[in-house]
């Protein structure tokens, strides 16, 4: 019965684990929109002519 409850618990980590790296990947996805969202909207004065 042990074994059970261990593969239970190893069953459950691993879903948090995909949970989390859905999360993480959700995240990074928005914050690359919004930065390309950003770089095309408006070219700041940091930007030169030429580089």
């Amino acid at each position: 019965m042990g074994m059970w409850i261990e593969l239970g618990i190893f069953g459950l980590v691993l879903v948090f684990a995909w949970w989390q790296l859905h999360d993480v990947k959700k995240a990074k996805a928005q914050r690359l929109a919004e930065e390309a969202r950003k770089n095309t909207s408006a070219p700041g004065p940091d930007k030169k002519a030429g580089s």
